[in-house]
């Protein structure tokens, strides 16, 4: 999301940033932004779960980016009924308000997580996947799914501009020590001079976009 800023407020767009504070999302984020960056962007602090609060961060806003979710794997062990609200309520409370106030578009970032263990590799977007809904990561995968099919309803029913972007692996500056993925593993591990851990057999592929490359193509899917 901070990446997002930097760039739409560098194209000369107004921006605004919905920010959301729990016990594993903060707002270090802010001071790693340039000078100029933070003088022009408007800061709107509160929780995408709360329908008036969401309501106003979006008033008199064109397009939106909902980007908001909690994504650390090990903390989706610890606190599961909040990644599922986060993702299925703020979803709604997205949704409902950009019908009720005219937003034109709506990018929802999505996962690949949708498609669970899959059969085929790489996934195609006409694949539904395998999915398990009472797995250890079902609160984050399932809640994610849900999303997808309540901005669709909305873009059917009541004309909302949709658009969703199953986002796969994003790397880059930023990313939380202790989010439990493998290239921030990696980091960490380097850094304190430990063994780095190759998970299962070694043979396992994954897709991996760097943020600068994801910012731009958010940006692309939005025009």
């Amino acid at each position: 999301g901070s990446h997002l800023v930097e760039y739409l407020i560098r194209m000369g767009c107004d921006v605004r940033a919905f920010v959301m504070y729990n016990s594993f999302n903060s707002w270090g984020w802010l001071d790693s932004l340039d000078r100029e960056v933070k003088r022009d962007l408007d800061v709107f602090a509160g929780d995408i779960r709360d329908p008036i609060g969401t309501r106003s961060a979006m008033q008199g806003c064109h397009t939106v980016f909902h980007l908001a979710a909690l994504i650390s794997i090990p903390f989706s062990y610890h606190s599961p009924q909040a990644f599922i609200d986060t993702n299925i309520k703020g979803t709604l409370n997205v949704v409902q308000a950009a019908r009720d106030l005219g937003v034109a578009k709506v990018v929802h970032t999505s996962t690949s997580e949708v498609y669970g263990d899959p059969e085929s590799h790489p996934q195609k977007e006409s694949y539904w996947g395998r999915v398990n809904p009472i797995g250890p990561r079902a609160c984050y995968d399932e809640g994610k799914r849900c999303a997808e099919s309540l901005c669709v309803e909305y873009h059917r029913q009541n004309a909302v501009g949709i658009r969703i972007a199953r986002i796969f692996n994003t790397y880059g500056p930023r990313m939380h020590p202790g989010d439990g993925r493998v290239v921030s593993n990696f980091i960490v591990g380097a850094l304190r001079g430990e063994a780095l851990t190759v998970y299962g057999d070694g043979t396992q592929s994954r897709s991996f976009c760097y943020v600068d490359d994801m910012v731009k193509g958010l940006v692309a899917l939005m025009d």
